[in-house]
């Protein structure tokens, strides 16, 4: 039985990367197109959340559930930060903002074959590893609040340790909602550990849970000061690992 299961594992998870693949298979001139220019970004975007993130959701039988504390506004710039705990973090963090957005993500994931060429078009990749590389993160996503759109971070940064609930985050997005005077989006998945672990014999089934809290405003925080900024990194991070604890708890 153990034996079968483990085969049933390895053949979800194949089946995951085939349906990462596929929209992108069927739709390659149409992103070609997209990608091609920053104007066309927000179609491009439109095309990632309704098609692509759908079709690895509801195809690995995942049914995502998001509930809003405070509803985003069209046409207006948003830090989103949210716990980064599986490889469906990014299809749930499509479904829960409408409002384009450019993920800031790493650049292993260009190695993915077929996802990896569109995803070093659109998304702002950085080597953690490399001090000016996270320099120039922040430029690349400057300019992209400057054309309007909202920017994504994962601030625990990498991968973090699965026996971890919540790992510390990191100050950057937070750093570049106050010189934008952008507000802050905590989002919260709940499932997607349950659900898609980086574990690879593990996962189920099932619905999968977002929230998005109460925006955190950033006006009136003063740039320069590192406390106001971990301040506000405090905050986030608090409201997300008190909602997965009472998540864990209940």
């Amino acid at each position: 039985m153990k034996r079968v299961k483990g085969v049933l594992y390895i053949l979800w998870r194949v089946w995951f990367y085939i349906l990462v693949a596929l929209p992108i298979i069927v739709f390659f001139p149409v992103l070609l197109v997209l990608s091609s220019r920053e104007q066309w970004y927000p179609q491009f975007f439109w095309m990632a959340r309704n098609v692509w993130a759908n079709t690895i959701l509801y195809g690995m039988g995942f049914l995502p559930r998001i509930s809003f504390e405070e509803k985003l506004e069209k046409k207006k710039s948003y830090m989103l930060v949210g716990n980064h705990t599986s490889m469906a973090d990014i299809m749930m963090m499509l479904k829960a903002s409408k409002n384009p957005f450019v993920f800031v993500g790493k650049k292993e994931l260009v190695k993915i074959p077929i996802f990896g060429f569109f995803y070093k078009r659109v998304v702002i990749m950085v080597d953690r590893t490399n001090e000016r590389s996270r320099a120039g993160v922040y430029k690349r996503a400057k300019a992209r609040l400057d054309s309007g759109l909202s920017i994504c971070i994962f601030p625990e940064g990498g991968v973090p340790d699965e026996s971890l609930l919540l790992d510390a985050f990191k100050d950057g997005a937070f750093k570049l909602a106050v010189e934008y005077q952008i507000p802050i989006v905590p989002v919260t998945f709940l499932d997607n550990k349950k659900r898609f672990p980086w574990t690879f014999f593990a996962g189920s089934m099932g619905k999968m849970r977002a929230k998005v809290h109460k925006f955190i405003p950033t006006s009136g925080v003063d740039i320069v000061s590192k406390e106001e900024i971990r301040a506000l990194n405090q905050k986030a991070r608090t409201v997300i690992y008190n909602t997965l604890k009472n998540a864990v708890e209940k």
